[in-house]
């Protein structure tokens, strides 16, 4: 019966967040049903389907009043989808323009998939995607036609196996609350878009050093760096690296911040902000470092601990890296 089946919402945020009002917008959101789970950076997913009996409304119903809080309480814009599973929903939103829903009802499914490219699949990348571009498969209807030991053949059974069942819209996970992942977020909002590349450069360093600062002064280490940039339009562009270990040492977390920047290739880009943020986190005691006979690394480190005291006697202008002078 139509009351036992999943509706799944997943919305995408269409504004440049930071991280207090994106946990503000999952605490709206658990004001509507419990069962939320974040999509950093800036999408949501919400289970419905026990919302619909106390709100007695339809999901499409329940979808727009969630955009019409979102937008009167907060002005931001959203697209949604809504379908009967994460993936349907997080394609459907994919498919909307912003302020609009696409719903794609259960029985409605395998019509709405079969046209659509083979790269709107999750886990589709640009050599699965070549590799069946080769054999002249481009619609997700392509894929559910052919014979799976055919598929199989090209992909290997386990891939094969995995993609057949997506194309096909099965999709069991479960919309999961998650506790938020401990983290430390550098933020920096631009008054007026930026195309210099120097100042790139500038913001996401001075980012990386107050970073470092706080991983210190807390006596953590980070494990991973993610840099997001966002743009005029209000798009955005998000890396990730791992440290080469632990660390709290702000040259390297700088060296990876900027090895991320130059990832981007942003040449001149309309920049509107940034933001790094450090996880992975563990205590500073169980911080380890490679053996070095240079004895440049342990004066570094010295001078580095000798800045953080005057920053906390003289303010935390008071030493600073000379690429940030004014």
């Amino acid at each position: 019966m139509t009351m036992h089946r999943r509706h799944i919402a997943h919305l995408h945020l269409h504004a440049s967040l930071t991280e207090d009002q994106y946990a503000d917008i999952i605490e709206l959101m658990s004001g509507v049903t419990p069962h939320v789970q974040a999509v950093p950076p800036g999408a949501v997913q919400l289970d419905l389907t026990s919302a619909l009996r106390y709100f007695d409304m339809s999901p499409y119903g329940v979808v727009q009043m969630v955009m019409l809080r979102l937008k009167g309480l907060y002005d931001i814009d959203s697209s949604a989808g809504l379908a009967g599973n994460r993936m349907l929903a997080a394609m459907a939103a994919d498919a909307s323009a912003p302020g609009e829903t696409t719903w794609v009802p259960a029985e409605r499914a395998a019509e709405w998939l079969y046209p659509r490219p083979v790269t709107a699949l999750p886990g589709i990348g640009r050599a699965t995607a070549s590799t069946l571009g080769r054999y002249g498969l481009h619609t997700i209807g392509q894929l559910t036609d052919l014979p799976s030991a055919t598929l199989q053949r090209l992909l290997g059974a386990g891939q094969a196996r995995l993609l057949a069942e997506r194309a096909r819209g099965h999709d069991p996970r479960p919309v999961t609350p998650s506790e938020p992942v401990e983290h430390l977020t550098a933020d920096r909002v631009l008054e007026r878009d930026c195309l210099d590349p120097a100042q790139h450069h500038r913001a996401v360093l001075g980012l990386a050093e107050q970073l470092g600062g706080r991983l210190r002064g807390e006596r953590r280490i980070a494990s991973r760096l993610t840099l997001t940039v966002r743009y005029a339009d209000r798009s955005s562009s998000t890396r990730t690296r791992a440290l080469p270990e632990p660390t709290d040492h702000s040259p390297a977390l700088a060296a990876t911040a900027l090895g991320l920047l130059t990832s981007l290739g942003l040449q001149r880009a309309r920049v509107r902000a940034y933001a790094i943020r450090a996880d992975g986190l563990l205590p500073a005691e169980s911080a380890y470092w490679q053996l070095s006979l240079d004895p440049g690394d342990a004066r570094a480190r010295a001078a580095e601990a000798a800045a953080d005291r005057a920053r906390r006697r003289f303010g935390p202008q008071a030493v600073r890296p000379a690429a940030l002078a004014d």
